[in-house]
């Protein structure tokens, strides 16, 4: 008896298969068509511009475009100035928002009631969604025009604004992944609530956060349209001046491609390969750390 249920079991699936009206293939045939359409339309234009900025930036990404800053006049240089403003301004934005993204991913997560947990969520979804030029405006109206002055510290908190709701998001997401039994049994050892966040919660979802942060990163490396309203943009070299205008490479490859000039307009090819491999170099090591995390 029991080694007739796995040949009952076959049988029925035998049946199963040659019971298939026409209909049903042509059906499933058709869904799973649908299905690698819907996959190509998702790949394809990812390879093309991969495709399109790397035979059009090779050429142009050399040495001088990484060590010499752009000429006050004319053609020639480097975008020296703008890699540093982005490395600068993307720094600075991800020391203030990786505090203040992960204290309020941990609130919602750990001690916020249910009402207030999805007021705050649904701000977090609306301030992801919400187009970054709108941020710029508003960083323009508050730290640019009382002190008329464009400048890198009102790039860096528009950077800031937009990173803070994905890794308060992330952080809200993984710490909820986190089994309910360590709290338990850290909580009846006699340790606090916040001390049991801070020493068990948080070290378990340590992965999951650093993927937060870097995915924000990523996405803040990338904005043009917040700088444009606040850092403004410079062909100097400004190392530490927050408080001056500063290029970065977004604007670089904005200003370059509007030039009627050739040379420019290869520059900034080239700039936007170099931008390209650092928000791929990001989303790639955010990849192999969650895999990482998977296998752990």
């Amino acid at each position: 008896m029991i080694g007739a249920v796995p040949a009952r079991d076959a049988t029925l699936a035998e049946r199963l298969r040659a019971g298939r009206s026409p209909r049903r293939r042509a059906v499933d045939r058709a869904g799973r068509g649908l299905a690698l359409a819907a996959t190509l339309a998702c790949v394809v234009p990812l390879a093309a511009v991969l495709f399109f900025v790397v035979a059009k930036g090779a050429g142009a990404l050399n040495l001088d475009l990484l060590t010499k800053p752009a000429k006050a006049l004319g053609t020639g240089g480097g975008a020296l100035q703008s890699w540093l403003g982005t490395v600068q301004m993307v720094g600075l934005a991800t020391l203030i928002a990786v505090p203040v993204g992960i204290a309020a991913g941990i609130y919602v997560s750990e001690f916020a009631g249910h009402r207030a947990a999805r007021a705050i969520r649904f701000a977090s979804d609306v301030m992801v969604g919400v187009p970054s030029i709108l941020v710029g405006i508003f960083v323009y109206v508050l730290l640019v025009l009382p002190f008329r002055q464009f400048n890198a510290f009102a790039g860096s908190v528009a950077l800031a604004v937009i990173i803070v709701p994905v890794i308060q998001r992330t952080t809200e997401e993984v710490l909820g992944l986190v089994p309910r039994e360590l709290r338990e049994g850290s909580l009846a050892l006699g340790v606090p609530s916040w001390r049991t966040t801070l020493s068990v919660v948080l070290p378990t979802a340590r992965a999951g956060v650093l993927t937060g942060v870097m995915l924000g990163v990523a996405r803040a490396a990338g904005e043009t349209a917040p700088l444009l309203f606040t850092a403004l943009g410079s062909r100097l070299v400004n190392i530490g001046g927050f408080g001056e205008p500063m290029d970065s490479l977004t604007l670089f490859i904005y200003n370059g491609a509007r030039s009627p000039i050739a040379a420019l307009n290869d520059q900034a090819w080239g700039a936007a390969l170099l931008l390209l491999l650092l928000v791929l170099g990001i989303n790639v090591s955010v990849r192999l750390r969650s895999m990482g995390g998977v296998r752990a």
